[in-house]
């Protein structure tokens, strides 16, 4: 269903079942896929893909999509040039998933986040509000970031310790997990399971094997305790 307000590029498809709120913008060659419901004010760029089912090779160990949910955005999100949105992930207002990035099945993202440029959020994973991250972060599945993560360019997360050896392994599959405030600089690699603080951060470069407390900086290779963050930085007193 389409408002009449709403305007649509030249070659876009929009299957059954579809609804547009009021005053969305469609760009060209755009493909919405049944169910899928934008919320007033949605700007989608060129060549987007939104409610786009997995594919799920015959050895893999993800869940299947039967009885998947509708893919969500909320009221006046943004989403760029090539951007990929899964069904069954949620959107909320004022989110921007930048060109080139991809959302999974049973994501949810918080209010007035980003999703930068050639950002990949895998499945069952969750982004909380004000969260930025920057281009070419990779966020595993089963990953959880809490409001106002802030993770740095470049960024490589990981779920499987086994490296792919082993069916036990599917047992122990854990994502990463950064509390309320964290950062992660740029460069950075998070090892499965390991949790970053509130207001913690894990500096450019480094390889976390290990659990941060809250508000500490860890750095090197593997990451060690540095120093504590400085009070200024704490979100409380931003």
């Amino acid at each position: 269903m389409c408002t009449s307000n709403s305007i649509l590029g030249e070659g876009c498809v929009i299957q059954e079942g579809v609804e547009l709120g009021p005053g969305c913008r469609i760009g060209h060659h755009v493909t919405i896929l049944a169910g899928t419901r934008l919320g007033a004010g949605v700007q989608v760029g060129n060549h987007c893909v939104l409610g786009a089912s997995p594919m799920r090779a015959q050895q893999s160990t993800l869940p299947t999509a039967e009885n998947q949910k509708a893919l969500i955005v909320g009221d006046h999100g943004l989403i760029g040039n090539h951007a990929i949105l899964y069904h069954g992930c949620t959107l909320g207002t004022h989110v921007m998933v930048a060109d080139l990035a991809t959302v999974r099945e049973r994501v949810t993202i918080g209010n007035s986040t980003i999703i930068g440029r050639g950002v990949a959020v895998e499945n069952d994973c969750s982004v909380g509000k004000h969260c930025k991250l920057e281009t070419n972060v990779y966020i595993t599945a089963y990953s959880r970031l809490e409001d106002y993560v802030f993770v740095a360019p470049g960024v490589t997360t990981s779920n499987d310790n086994f490296a792919g050896r082993t069916r036990d392994r599917q047992k122990y599959y854990k994502g990463i997990t950064v509390l309320r405030g964290g950062r992660v600089g740029a460069g950075a690699t998070v090892l499965p399971g390991k949790t970053i603080g509130q207001d913690a951060m894990l500096a450019a470069g480094a390889v976390l094997t290990h659990d941060i407390p809250a508000r500490e900086l860890w750095a090197g290779v593997p990451a060690r305790f540095l120093r504590r963050v400085p009070e200024d930085q704490w979100l409380e007193n931003q």
